[in-house]
């Protein structure tokens, strides 16, 4: 068995049997930045549990702005409410890094699940969690400042990436955060002159993690608790 199999959390926390279960049903699947997984209003035919890098879940509006609603990486799967009915995708999945999943037919993961009690309830719990960020981040885009909010991306980017180097455009981080460029780069400006982080041509890289999160709004502790943290409940 790869050893990489093992950074999922959720794999992690299964019994080796339903563990061993997974990975015989599924195969590996690369990633690049940018790669589309579906694109909103798809029925899910696939479920990815990420290895590494990160999935974003992006909402676009008719004039063209986009806004990250979630991200997925080694904590979790994409699309867990598949597991109980067949579901579309409210957003566009696409590929923030590059990265690895186990990618499983979303109707084999059902049985899977109708089988194996303890993997229904880890994803069930995970899907929890999920909702629970998906509440906090409605009120933190409402009423947190933009560099409070790119502060917490940058957190939680760091979170699910190995290294303190992410390469990301101002126009990318812009779609991503739902803000202007102009926006981004006085946040990321800001950012630098605290100490918290260096930014040049594409390339942010966390230099100071406790500067950064006494930057960011208390929406991060509370999406860390909800998300990363869910798997060590079990």
């Amino acid at each position: 068995m790869p050893s990489a199999v093992l950074r999922n959390h959720l794999l992690d926390r299964l019994s080796p049997e339903d563990r061993a279960a997974v990975l015989s049903a599924s195969t590996p699947f690369e990633f690049e930045l940018g790669h589309v997984f579906s694109e909103a209003g798809d029925t899910v035919v696939h479920v990815h549990f990420v290895l590494s890098g990160i999935i974003s879940a992006v909402a676009g509006m008719q004039d063209g702005r986009t806004v990250e609603t979630f991200m997925v990486g080694r904590e979790g799967v994409t699309t867990p409410g598949a597991i109980n009915v067949p579901v579309r995708t409210y957003s566009r999945l696409v590929g923030q890094s590059t990265g690895e999943t186990r990618r499983i037919e979303v109707g084999r993961l059902r049985a899977l699940c109708d089988e194996r009690p303890e993997l229904r309830s880890v994803i069930a719990l995970y899907a929890a969690g999920l909702q629970g960020e998906l509440e906090q981040s409605g009120a933190c885009n409402a009423l947190h400042r933009a560099d409070q909010r790119f502060a917490k991306w940058l957190l939680r980017c760091h979170d699910r990436l190995d290294g303190d180097t992410l390469h990301l455009t101002q126009e990318y981080l812009a779609s991503l955060l739902g803000s202007q460029r102009t926006t981004v780069n006085e946040a990321a400006q800001g950012l630098q002159k605290a100490g918290a982080i260096s930014y040049s041509r594409g390339r942010v890289t966390i230099l100071d993690r406790s500067a950064l999160e006494r930057a960011a709004c208390e929406c991060y502790t509370a999406g860390r608790r909800d998300i990363l943290d869910i798997p060590r409940q079990l």
